[in-house]
């Protein structure tokens, strides 16, 4: 009678590790997820940087051209 007790908590062990391994590969593929959109996040948020330099120098750019029309009176 122990035998049998022994081997159905042998085999709810087992179950439980399978378990536990399904568990553990489903974090390692989040993690890998959620790496890859931290990248991307960096990716976007520079862009987003460059995005605001460039408008900038834009707006530079044509008050410059808007000065040099004026002076050369062609405005």
């Amino acid at each position: 009678m122990n035998e049998d007790l022994v081997i159905k908590k042998l085999i709810t062990l087992e179950e439980d590790v399978a378990v536990i391994k399904e568990k553990a590969a489903k974090l390692d593929m989040f993690d890998t997820l959620l790496t890859g959109q931290d990248k991307m996040i960096k990716i976007l948020d520079r862009l987003d940087q460059e995005r605001i330099f460039t408008n900038e120098k834009i707006n530079q750019l044509e008050a410059d051209i808007q000065r040099i029309k004026l002076q050369l009176n062609m405005a």
